[in-house]
């Protein structure tokens, strides 16, 4: 696709709280609303997690996932990407669950261990009267928290993925971790060509500048050759670094649950309004929107009737 380029939205995430921002979609409802707007809008993929929906916070309930993954496809043909990062305390097996179920086209795989930090967001939040009991302890909680993606659990993970022939979306949140993939490439767990989504700006992880991502982009160029690839940048990096995405020729994803705002001040009202802003940043640069469909053909996805959902 020369000179096209793909846009994934992230609807909710496990990361921001509702107190955060009255807009952060909870509910199953405002989860489907917002994944079929951002598609509305541009977006080929959605990225999907679970809340619960009376008081926001993140859960690995496979039903619920079910329900929103479901009432998604029924009203449009996006690609749907089911987590496997799920949010802070869930284990492996809870992560890994939704896949030889639901069998989607695309799924998220952590391509290594992290400290993934998000404590800083608790004073914001304690400033803004926190909404819930839970949101407070569990951002603090990450100061001790590590996001554990052991070897064996990245060959599960991807065997796991191959055997019902969805598609591993790569996380990759520091260099060192494109080696891990390039590991599993020499065995034969991965296939060729993988799927990159650098995450970039994440307390634990890279920092998200221009620099590591040229170097992110060449290592990954040196250790795998040829890959697809994009880019994920939290909070205020997020427009900047897809900005700089698109320059290189990769891929965006923007979407509230890596940033809650359009633009310094404003936050933003659902997924699709950031979606229509990339949109905009990559008319100005003279490229093209990449439909669900072509992005299908180009990663070689099983297609929409392939999945259980």
């Amino acid at each position: 696709m020369a000179n096209k380029i793909w846009i994934t939205a992230a609807m909710t995430g496990g990361i921001h709280t509702p107190t955060m921002s009255p807009y952060l979609p909870v509910t199953t409802q405002q989860i489907i609303d917002d994944a079929v707007g951002a598609y509305d809008a541009g977006a080929a993929v959605v990225h999907i997690h679970a809340r619960f929906p009376d008081d926001g916070k993140p859960t690995s309930d496979i039903n619920r996932i079910r329900e929103i993954v479901a009432g998604i496809k029924k009203r449009c043909d996006v690609i749907i990407c089911i987590t496997t990062g799920g949010a802070l305390g869930m284990t492996l097996e809870e992560r890994l669950a939704p896949i030889p179920d639901l069998r989607p086209e695309l799924a998220s795989l952590n391509s290594g261990s992290i400290n993934f930090v998000l404590a800083p967001a608790a004073n914001a939040v304690k400033k803004l009267g926190a909404k819930h009991a839970w949101e407070v302890p569990y951002l603090e909680s990450t100061s001790d928290f590590v996001f554990s993606n052991t070897f064996r659990a990245l060959e599960k993970y991807t065997v796991t993925m191959n055997d019902v022939n969805t598609r591993p979306e790569f996380e990759v949140y520091d260099v060192g971790m494109i080696n891990n993939i390039a590991h599993f490439i020499k065995t034969g767990v991965v296939r060729t060509p993988p799927y990159i989504q650098f995450v970039m700006g994440i307390l634990g992880g890279i920092p998200a500048t221009a620099d590591n991502l040229v170097h992110l982009v060449r290592t990954a160029k040196e250790q795998i050759k040829e890959f697809h690839w994009s880019v994920a940048a939290a909070g205020r990096f997020q427009f900047p670094m897809a900005a700089v995405a698109m320059a290189m020729g990769g891929n965006v994803r923007v979407g509230l649950e890596d940033n809650l705002y359009l633009r310094p001040g404003q936050l933003a009202k659902s997924s699709a309004e950031q979606v229509l802003q990339a949109r905009e940043m990559m008319k100005m640069l003279g490229l093209e929107l990449a439909s669900a469909n072509e992005v299908r053909a180009t990663m070689g996805l099983k297609g929409k009737d392939q999945v259980g959902f």
